[in-house]
C-alpha cells in the first residue's frame, strides 16, 4: 500500500506567495524519494508518503503553511494500492490515488479541511472522527504555534531546551506554544492511528 495526499492552498489568490516557498520545502522534506511530489494548477499538490506517516505528514504540511498567516491548506489522504506507477504522480493511478481524490472532493461537503479514505469504511469512520477533533486545535494554530509544531516534527527526538536553541526562543515560550497547539495530544493521535492502521491492514 501507499499513501497519496492531495491538497490545495486555501485562499491562495488573496495572499502573498510566501506559502509556495514553504510548500516546496515541505514537500521535498517529506517525500519518500524527494521526487514523489508535484505542484499543479498553481496552488494544488500531490505527494506520496508511507501510509503510517499520513497523520504526521498532514500535520507537518499544515504547520508549514499556517506559518504564512492567513494561509491554510486542505488535504485528502488516500491509502491503497498503486497501479501503473510512473515517474510523474499525475500519470500514475490506483486505489490510493482514487481514495485521495474522493477524500479531497468531500472536504467542502464535510466542512473540514482534512480527511482520510481507505478501503476500510470502519477504519475511515474512526480516524475521521479523530481528525475532526484534532482540527479544533490545528485550525487555531497561530504563527508561533505553527513554527514550533513544524520544528518539533522535524526534530522529534530532541528536548524542548534544544528546540529553544534551534528556534532562538526561550524554553517557556516553546513549551507554551506546543501546549497551545495541543502537540502532545496530536502525537497520541498519531500513535493510535498507526496502531489501528497496522491492525486493519493485517486482517
Amino acid at each position: 500500500m501507499i499513501c497519496i495526499i492531495t491538497g490545495d492552498i486555501v485562499g491562495s489568490r488573496k495572499i502573498k506567495d510566501s506559502w509556495l516557498i514553504s510548500l516546496k520545502k515541505a514537500l521535498k522534506t517529506i517525500s519518500i524519494h524527494n521526487d514523489k511530489w508535484e505542484i499543479f494548477r498553481g496552488d494544488s499538490f500531490q505527494v506520496e508518503v508511507e501510509p503510517e506517516n499520513a497523520i504526521r505528514t498532514a500535520a507537518y504540511l499544515k504547520a508549514c503553511i499556517r506559518i504564512n498567516k492567513p494561509a491554510d491548506v486542505r488535504m485528502g489522504i488516500g491509502i491503497g494500492e498503486a497501479k501503473n506507477k510512473r515517474k510523474k504522480l499525475s500519470e500514475s493511478n490506483g486505489d490510493a490515488f482514487v481514495n485521495s481524490g474522493i477524500a479531497f472532493d468531500g472536504l467542502k461537503q464535510g466542512k473540514v479541511n482534512l480527511a482520510i479514505k481507505t478501503d476500510y469504511p470502519e477504519f475511515d469512520e474512526e480516524i475521521n472522527i479523530l481528525i475532526k477533533l484534532a482540527l479544533i486545535a490545528m485550525n487555531g494554530w497561530g504563527v508561533v504555534a505553527a513554527e514550533m509544531v513544524k520544528l518539533a516534527l522535524e526534530h522529534e527526538h530532541v528536548s524542548q531546551n534544544e528546540l529553544a536553541v534551534l528556534s532562538g526562543r526561550t524554553q517557556p515560550l516553546v513549551s507554551g506554544a506546543l501546549k497551545r497547539a495541543n502537540y502532545s495530544e496530536l502525537m497520541e493521535m498519531d500513535k493510535l492511528y498507526r496502531k489501528k492502521l497496522n491492525l486493519t491492514s493485517s486482517k
